[in-house]
């Protein structure tokens, strides 16, 4: 069964919130978070992607980098932007996009619990990533960002979670890409009692976003264990830092496919193969979103088409033959445009649904790309049975939004 621990954050103080959180260190890219963070000291990109405080060509692995990143959150510790909880605390974060809201409960997860797969995954980690977030973890002894988890909803822990998030929250604000961040301290021993006692029930819980820093924080902390004579299993660094929310409230956003050529065929040509494995059916200029799933829209030579799977090309039966990224790829991206890895070819590229379709048009229309293919998203369901299955989801499937902010709260490993 799943674990939830109190602890106590490391918070910054109200009149500095919305000054300091920023999205997660992977959400944008140097020169992107470098804008964003301009002329704002208390950013917290300057504690969880420190490179923008560096010359562009500078190393973003190098040692300093690490360093830079824990001496701009000591500084800001030592200005009074931010301070220490002095009781093991809960915390409530909501969450608003147009009009949806999403609350989640922000605690301690358990390095046990990721070891022993109670937290179930289902992406793999690009080793080079995951050791950037571990070296943050050892230099700071800290886990700036949260991972983003899901949990099978449960009613009765739901229900308490929404009735204490009608009281007066701590933080509350709008960012400035229109996301509302509300966010409430439990402090209350008996709530708290409660609310970890109704968790305890919860037999699984996901990893949604942030497999990376999942990982890097739990074997971090893993390697604490080990190199400590006198572990007993009640330190900090035994858990990490999670928001958890319930699978009913998430959702995942489309996860689009752009690709730069067509492996040297023509255009009908390209369309005469596709009919093997594909119904196609002309749109024309009106941007095409998939209604269901084995339903695609394709962008080409400035016209969308629906694609519908035939039968045969996929296997409901199968959490991975299911998913329609696979049929894309079995049926369409391997065989007629030799595009076998999706992690390196540099062929095709991801763009996520919160760009809208639009974005695909631009990308094609710009020369910069040949043809773009819009996907159904991906179903909580389907994510479930495949982490519960211990299989794992190919590349660049699952979009969630909104991001967590990162610097509302942080989790001391001493």
């Amino acid at each position: 069964m799943a674990i939830l621990k109190p602890f106590k954050g490391i918070r910054p103080k109200k009149e500095f919130v919305k000054q300091v959180a920023s999205k997660p260190y992977d959400v944008l890219n140097e020169r992107e978070a470098r804008k964003e963070a301009e002329g704002n000291p208390y950013s917290f990109y300057h504690v969880i992607k420190p490179e923008i405080d560096f010359p562009d060509d500078f190393d973003h692995y190098a040692p300093d980098i690490y360093i830079r990143g824990i001496e701009n959150f000591k500084d800001m510790m030592n200005k009074g932007v931010f301070f220490q909880d002095e009781e093991a605390c809960l915390y409530i974060y909501c969450q608003t996009m147009n009009g949806r809201k999403q609350y989640g409960i922000v605690g301690s997860a358990s390095v046990d619990d990721y070891l022993n797969n109670v937290i179930r995954k289902h992406e793999l980690t690009r080793p080079d990533k995951e050791e950037d977030r571990k070296n943050h973890v050892r230099v700071s002894n800290l886990n700036y960002e949260p991972v983003f988890f899901a949990y099978p909803h449960q009613e009765e822990l739901d229900r308490l979670i929404m009735e204490l998030a009608k009281g007066t929250p701590e933080y509350n604000f709008i960012a400035d890409d229109g996301i509302g961040h509300a966010f409430w301290v439990i402090q209350d021993p008996a709530l708290i009692s409660k609310i970890t006692s109704l968790f305890s029930k919860i037999p699984f819980t996901y990893v949604a976003d942030g497999h990376h820093r999942t990982a890097a924080a739990a074997l971090v902390g893993e390697e604490k264990r080990k190199a400590n004579p006198r572990h007993t299993g009640q330190e900090e660094y035994n858990y990490f830092l999670a928001v958890h929310f319930p699978d009913n409230q998430l959702q995942i956003l489309d996860y689009n496919r752009v690709v730069k050529d067509l492996n040297g065929m023509t255009s009908g040509q390209f369309i005469e193969k596709l009919k093997t494995s594909f119904e196609i059916t002309p749109i024309g200029k009106e941007a095409y979103r998939p209604q269901q799933l084995h339903e695609f829209g394709m962008y080409l030579d400035g016209s969308w088409y629906k694609l519908t799977a035939k039968p045969g090309t996929y296997n409901n039966n199968d959490p991975i033959g299911a998913l329609d990224v696979t049929i894309l790829s079995e049926q369409l991206l391997v065989p007629i445009l030799k595009i076998v890895d999706l992690r390196t070819d540099k062929r095709i590229e991801f763009v996520g649904g919160l760009r809208g379709l639009g974005e695909l048009e631009k990308r094609v229309d710009s020369g910069d790309m040949k043809a773009a293919f819009s996907m159904f998203p991906v179903s909580m369901k389907q994510l479930i049975d495949i982490a519960d299955s211990g299989n794992i989801m190919p590349p660049k499937v699952t979009w969630f939004e909104p991001k967590l902010r990162s610097g509302l709260v942080l989790h001391s490993l001493e």
